[in-house]
């Protein structure tokens, strides 16, 4: 069975960076996509960015573009989220996430949260004044 496992967050002040990891245990792993969706306090999970396994296209939320890069490694089997400029508004748990079963990866399919199967347990980023 498939496990994420994300790490990498932290508490920091605005306009500084962090490196989100997310590591892939389990036999097999052939993912079609990976992605990464937030969550604040009070708010819903919402989709962040998302990287095809295989091809690697992304895609991003608007509001991230220019700031945040996800890559992965396909031998290592773990997803990056780079985080540059933070701002307040992007404090949230940070969940990665795995598309196992659906194998067309379009914009739709890649920022829906239902096209997820497999999840992480998140990791908290705290961005201060």
């Amino acid at each position: 069975q498939v496990q994420l496992v994300e790490s990498g967050g932290g508490s920091v002040q605005a306009g500084d960076s962090l490196r989100l990891s997310c590591a892939a245990s389990g036999d097999p792993f052939r993912p079609y996509a990976m992605g990464w969706f937030r969550q604040a306090p009070e708010k819903e999970r919402e989709f962040v960015a998302a990287i095809t396994w295989h091809g690697g296209t992304t895609y991003y939320e608007d509001s991230v573009k220019g700031r945040f890069t996800i890559s992965r490694d396909n031998t290592k089997n773990t997803v990056y989220l780079q985080q540059s400029s933070l701002k307040p508004e992007d404090t949230a748990v940070y969940y990665c996430a795995a598309v196992v079963s659906v194998s067309d990866t379009n914009l739709v399919v890649m920022t829906a949260a239902r096209s997820y199967d497999v999840w992480g347990q998140g990791t908290q980023v705290t961005v201060s004044i």
